[in-house]
């Protein structure tokens, strides 16, 4: 203990002068990181080296430190108040002067979630990748196992400006794009615009966001799919997260997979938001077709891959609760 005591007395001896000098505000917080920071403040690892101790010891040294440190906070306040004091006597500073106006703005919902979500999808090894928003017949629907008049090229209702130019009805063409230009191992995700000829209500518009990623290498298989889909439903919205997968048909995956998410706003009792179903179905995904991966020069026999899709702007009114997709891109401000 009397080796403690000593230390203290010399940090005391050390430090109360460093602050006392100090003429910056850095400088008092380069001071109050070597003291306090959490990995290597000198005081930090005492108290790490404290709680080793026996508990007789712990009863005696605890109050030292806890006197130190309270000590040495007071005096970089201290200094810090002071410092500011001194700063707005300077004569060279004119109060008069007009200040810049604060932003008071930030970013969309959207930009604030597809964000996140990249940092998760960043995380586990995946490229962030783009692609247009007008695009040609070839990348939005045949080389995704749409080969012409098949009822799901009416059922989008595609918005063409002119021959086979339209504009992109889904995220899945940046994957034909993808496929068609690199070799596996691919782990890419992305967000996107897409543009359909809907009724615009509370839960669809004729511009919209869509999240896709997709991952093909030797291997991979449906519970890589829905191993990564439980991970990021937990990272964006909590561990309490109820998720319900269904099969479902989409002709870019065989097998397909529907996910539904427990509506946030109900909780799964029923309500407009989830049009009283109790469940609002977040996005679709599966493994990527054969044919697919055969029309885009990926050798089917050697590589598998999965692919999802997710209605982003869904995400984003359940994340934030909103409950109409006009309140996100109508330009009016919601109090």
């Amino acid at each position: 203990m009397s080796d403690l005591k000593h230390r203290i007395s010399e940090l005391k001896s050390e430090y109360l002068p460093k602050i006392a000098e100090v003429v910056e505000a850095h400088g008092l917080d380069d001071l109050y990181l070597a003291l306090f920071s959490k990995k290597h403040g000198i005081i930090t690892q005492w108290l790490k080296e404290l709680s080793q101790l026996g508990e007789s010891a712990k009863k005696e040294a605890g109050p030292w430190l806890n006197a130190l440190q309270n000590e040495l906070k007071e005096a970089i306040e201290h200094k810090r108040a002071e410092l500011a004091t001194a700063r707005l006597k300077d004569p060279q500073i004119d109060l008069t002067y007009p200040e810049l106006p604060a932003s008071g703005g930030m970013l969309h919902p959207t930009t604030q979630i597809i964000r996140e979500m990249n940092s998760f999808f960043r995380y586990y090894g995946y490229s962030i990748v783009e692609g247009p928003e007008i695009e040609t017949e070839e990348y939005n629907f045949r080389k995704l196992n749409l080969p012409e008049g098949h009822p799901a090229t009416d059922l989008q209702d595609t918005l063409y400006i002119a021959g086979d130019i339209l504009l992109t009805s889904h995220t899945s063409s940046v994957e034909a794009r993808v496929l068609s230009n690199q070799k596996p191992p691919i782990r890419v995700a992305f967000p996107g615009k897409c543009y359909r000829n809907e009724t615009i209500n509370s839960s669809n518009a004729a511009f919209f966001h869509q999240y896709q990623g997709f991952v093909v290498d030797e291997g991979i298989t449906m519970e890589h799919l829905k191993g990564t889909l439980d991970a990021f439903h937990k990272f964006l919205f909590g561990e309490d997260i109820e998720l319900r997968y269904r099969y479902k048909y989409y002709p870019e995956v065989s097998p397909g997979m529907g996910i539904d998410m427990k509506c946030r706003f109900c909780q799964g009792a029923g309500c407009t938001v989830c049009r009283y179903r109790g469940w609002v179905e977040v996005l679709g995904s599966g493994m990527i077709h054969y044919n697919i991966l055969k029309m885009c020069g990926i050798d089917a026999d050697k590589y598998t891959g999965f692919a999802f899709g997710m209605g982003l702007d869904r995400l984003v009114m359940q994340r934030f609760g909103i409950d109409d997709i006009r309140k996100l891109y109508g330009g009016i401000v919601y109090q």
